[in-house]
């Protein structure tokens, strides 16, 4: 098992604050996209759906780095670098449902697309970064998890 996501960290995860997950191109560059972010015990869970270039991103590769900034302050965050362990659908609509809720107080993700096909994404955390109670850590580019 990954490094545990705890306490503050946890609850950056937990409130309505916006992720900013980055996923590698096929040309290897990086491809950031803002997303609604959740957790599913020791793992972060991304919901997306097929047709998205994240989500077929994740799937030829499946390293991650995300970040979520807390929307009443912008200058605590949480960073966290990990790895897609398992892939799933929601052919219900019932977690994106949930994350609309969460995310916009509604019953139901109006941005939903005719047809649109779920899928989501568990990412175990291998390395994070709560900033600024974290501060003073190395910084993740001194740390090789390859």
């Amino acid at each position: 098992m990954g490094v545990p996501i705890e306490g503050r960290a946890l609850e950056l995860l937990e409130g309505p604050n916006i992720g900013y997950l980055a996923a590698m191109r096929s040309e290897g560059g990086a491809h950031v996209v803002p997303l609604w972010v959740d957790h599913d015990g020791g793992l972060i869970l991304l919901d997306g759906a097929e047709g998205r270039a994240w989500c077929e991103q994740l799937a030829r590769d499946p390293r991650v780095t995300l970040t979520v900034q807390d929307r009443e302050n912008p200058y605590e965050y949480l960073t966290v670098r990990g790895r897609v362990v398992r892939t799933g659908g929601d052919p219900g609509f019932v977690h994106i449902d949930r994350m609309a809720r969460k995310y916009m107080n509604r019953d139901s993700d109006p941005y939903r697309r005719p047809n649109e096909v779920r899928v989501l994404f568990w990412v175990e955390p291998e390395w994070s970064f709560l900033f600024p109670t974290d501060f003073g850590v190395p910084h993740p580019g001194n740390l090789d998890v390859s």
